[in-house]
This record gives structure tokens, C-alpha cells and sequence, in this order.
């Protein structure tokens, strides 16, 4: 398991391909713009993501592009969800936003398409970036905001081993108004690595 380290944080970041059945989570690339314009049609989706709600084809370019970005500049690791039996056809995106690194701890975020929700899929691909924060990367702390609605997604993060931690009152900013987000968290010497 390797020690937390900023150095490894320093720009560019590579993004590797995780794998944890049946899911797997590779980088962005130009054929994911059919992903999001799915996801664009979904004001679920819209309102807690930067994905476009008005999608045209160059949103979606652009929407690809900055998910790249992100790792260029050293913002964090943006990962497409695939199924494992056919990894080109990405149902969802997963990051690791690394914002607040230097303190020790990084947030993690995820949306899936309505065709591949309830089926475990954003648990195994939460499961999957958990392992490679902490055993790879040995980050201390991991942390998600979710809102207090969306008990499906508390639902993923508890299954990966997040615990509820607050309410933060007035959080987020969706559609021109303040919301509440539960605070969920994980640390890594509460984590137990797959296969323990």
C-alpha cells in the first residue's frame, strides 16, 4: 500500500483503468459524447453534474474534453463507468477530485444513466476508486456530498463503506438555489481492501 505523498499528485495525472466486476472505469474519449448526451436528457443528471442540460454536439466535445483537462491540470481523476463486457459503452462517470489534497483528503462524485441504475454498478465503480485512492495513492480521507433526497445514492456510498457524517445546511447551489447535502466520508485506516 503505498504512503501518502503530494509529489504524486503533481501534473499531469494519468488515468488508469480500475477494474472491479462487472464495472469497469477507463479515461474519457471522443466516443463518450454519446454518453453525454444521454446523460443530458436527464435533469437528475443535469443538476448535480457539469454535464450540459441543452446537449448539442459541441457541448458534449467540450463536456469530453474538460473531463481530460482535469487530469492535465491536476484537478483529479474523471472516469468513464463501463460494463466490463463491453467497455467502450460507458453508463456513467466517476471522479476523484483532489481540490483539497494538500490537506489530506480528496471528494469523490458519480452520476450513472437511468438504463443502468439499481443494478450495483455505481457501488462496484465507488468501490473501485476507493481502492485506488487509498491503496494507490494513500490518500487519508475520502468524502462525497449527496443530497439528502437521494437516498439510492447514500444507499452506493454506505455499501462502499462511507458514513454519514452531517447535514451541511445550504451546501450547493442547484438550478439558482441553496440545498442541503449530507456529508459522507471514509478513512483510510477504516478501509478494508478487497480480498481482506
Amino acid at each position: 500500500m503505498s504512503a501518502f505523498d503530494l509529489d504524486a499528485f503533481a501534473p499531469p495525472l494519468r488515468i488508469p483503468r480500475l477494474s472491479c466486476p462487472p464495472v469497469v472505469l477507463r479515461a474519457y474519449d471522443d466516443s463518450d459524447v454519446a454518453l453525454v448526451r444521454e446523460a443530458s436528457a436527464d435533469p437528475l443528471i443535469t443538476s448535480i453534474s457539469s454535464v450540459p442540460a441543452d446537449y448539442s454536439a459541441a457541448l458534449g466535445r467540450d463536456f469530453v474534453q474538460r473531463q481530460r483537462a482535469h487530469a492535465t491540470a491536476g484537478d483529479g481523476y474523471s472516469f468513464v463507468i463501463a460494463p466490463e463486457a463491453a467497455p467502450d459503452d460507458g453508463v456513467g462517470s466517476i471522479g476523484l477530485w483532489l481540490q483539497e489534497i494538500p490537506s489530506g483528503r480528496a471528494s469523490v462524485g458519480y452520476w450513472l444513466v437511468a438504463g443502468a441504475r439499481g443494478k450495483g454498478l455505481a457501488s462496484r465503480a465507488l468501490r473501485a476508486v476507493v481502492e485506488f485512492g487509498f491503496a494507490q495513492l494513500g490518500i487519508p480521507r475520502l468524502h462525497l456530498y449527496i443530497e439528502p433526497w437521494n437516498v439510492a445514492s447514500a444507499r452506493t456510498a454506505e455499501a462502499a463503506g462511507f458514513r454519514r457524517e452531517a447535514t451541511l445546511r445550504g451546501w450547493e447551489r442547484i438550478e439558482g438555489e441553496q440545498h442541503d447535502a449530507d456529508c459522507y466520508a471514509l478513512l483510510r485506516r477504516d478501509w478494508t481492501p478487497r480480498g481482506s
